[in-house]
């Protein structure tokens, strides 16, 4: 299931190629999700949506060659020139002057490019795991090594135009599992090779023949000292795509702000999205005065306050929290609840005279996932779960939103799976302690205790 639909859908053309882009939120800034290479699509970047448009408008498009784009069979149809102008009209069609531009490793060359030529469209560029035309790069991702007859295609042999015409599937699925080389990143590497089925090594073999074209624009280190607007770059130092030194030297000739993500591959929007969609806020917070977020208020005395998380996924759960909550009254009489859920769990505690915290509204829908997934009442309730990525994923930003905002001295977390993997993961994300639980698995966390996971 989807997180959140588009607002508007649309085609803009340009010489003959449909190009489809689709728009999400009505914010007064606008942010563009360059796509990468066309490999995958703009479901790359279904980890920012969500979030992002509840506070930008928000413009993505399927590069030519992938998704709902179309593939042109001339090899000069694919030229960075071509992607470059591709951009630009679909900020054209949908009317964006000036934007932030947000783009994943081609999808940051393309970004490097506009920012440098036609300054006056771009507020500030994010530069993820960016290709570029300086800097080294490693071997197996040359034109040479691309073109050189072989008898045998072992590991990035497959990295070979012959090879994609009769065993591209074989290379897809290296190919993404090199981008995404840390550990635990089974539901990613299976998304993207997914997208990568949407298009064929003949088509992808003609976008790799096109770099040999030289593009009508300077993109030599001048471009890179151009460009004058901030820039932040995201780059895992184990990116197996694009090499950290690339990125360092960009960042030399741009004055961009680098973040490194430790043991981090190719595609850390996709698989460190909570940290990454942070990083991205706190740097328009700081560089363009954009607030994404409301301003954390001050420590207080007085009554303790709790944010308690209650699973939509059968009512049995609210009525057990509604119960947990009246013993806790028992112990702390003053004690202030705010409920982050969901309808129908909301119904029951307005119902019972429960406050409902505003954000909730924003959430997204748990129990018509699950019930998408149920088809003939038939559950695989793991997979359900694990196919539930984007909703979680858009559902902690929202609830890492009301902690951010208000000072809680404790968090409950019934069923809250994406809490519990998401301040795991990235400790630094934290604001209160944590009692998380499951019908499964008890788990208390916090500060003094950062070593209990499970009891």
């Amino acid at each position: 299931m989807r997180a959140k639909l588009p607002a508007f859908e649309g085609i803009v053309e340009r010489n003959g190629v449909k190009l489809h882009y689709e728009i999400y939120g009505s914010g007064a800034e606008t942010i563009v999700f360059v796509p990468p290479w066309s490999i995958v699509h703009s479901r790359v970047y279904k980890a920012q949506l969500p979030w992002f448009s509840e506070r930008f408008r928000c413009v993505t498009y399927d590069s030519r060659g992938n998704g709902r784009s179309d593939r042109p069979d001339d090899v000069a149809a694919y030229t960075l020139d071509n992607y470059v102008a591709d951009a630009l009209a679909v900020m054209d069609a949908a009317r964006i002057g000036t934007a932030i531009l947000v783009g994943l490793s081609l999808g940051g060359m393309i970004a490097s490019v506009i920012a440098a030529h036609h300054a006056e469209r771009v507020k500030a560029a994010i530069l993820v795991g960016t290709s570029a035309s300086v800097g080294p790069a490693y071997p197996y991702m040359t034109p040479e090594h691309f073109q050189a007859e072989r008898a045998e295609f072992k590991d990035w042999d497959k990295y070979n135009g012959a090879y994609w015409l009769s065993n591209y599937q074989d290379f897809a699925a290296y190919f993404v599992g090199s981008i995404f080389s840390e550990p635990h990143s089974t539901k990613q590497i299976e998304d993207a090779v997914g997208w990568a089925s949407e298009t064929t090594g003949s088509i992808l073999a003609r976008t790799v023949n096109a770099r040999t074209m030289p593009p009508a624009f300077d993109v030599s280190e001048a471009m890179y000292r151009k460009i004058t607007c901030p820039v932040l770059m995201i780059h895992g130092n184990d990116d197996q795509i694009q090499p950290y030194a690339r990125a360092q030297i960009v960042a030399g000739l741009t004055g961009a702000e680098l973040t490194t993500i430790e043991g981090g591959g190719h595609n850390p929007l996709g698989r460190f999205p909570a940290k990454c969609n942070t990083l991205i806020t706190e740097f328009l917070q700081r560089r363009l005065g954009l607030v994404a977020r409301p301003k954390r208020t001050p420590a207080r005395s007085g009554p303790k306050r709790v944010l308690y998380l209650s699973s939509p996924i059968g009512l049995g759960h609210a009525r057990r929290d509604i119960a947990i909550t009246r013993e806790l009254r028992n112990v702390l009489p003053d004690l202030q609840v705010d409920w982050l859920a969901q309808d129908p769990v909301t119904r029951l505690l307005e119902a019972s005279g429960e406050t409902v915290h505003p954000l909730s509204g924003r959430l997204a829908s748990e129990t018509r996932h699950i019930e998408m997934e149920c088809g003939e009442h038939e559950l695989h309730a793991f997979q359900a779960i694990r196919r539930m990525d984007e909703v979680l994923i858009a559902n902690f930003m929202t609830f890492q939103d009301a902690v951010e905002e208000l000072r809680y001295d404790l968090v409950i977390a019934d069923e809250a799976w994406d809490i519990d993997h998401y301040w795991h993961e990235h400790p630094e994300l934290k604001r209160a302690p944590l009692v998380w639980f499951t019908d499964f698995v008890g788990s208390f966390r916090c500060p003094r205790v950062a070593k209990t996971r499970h009891s």
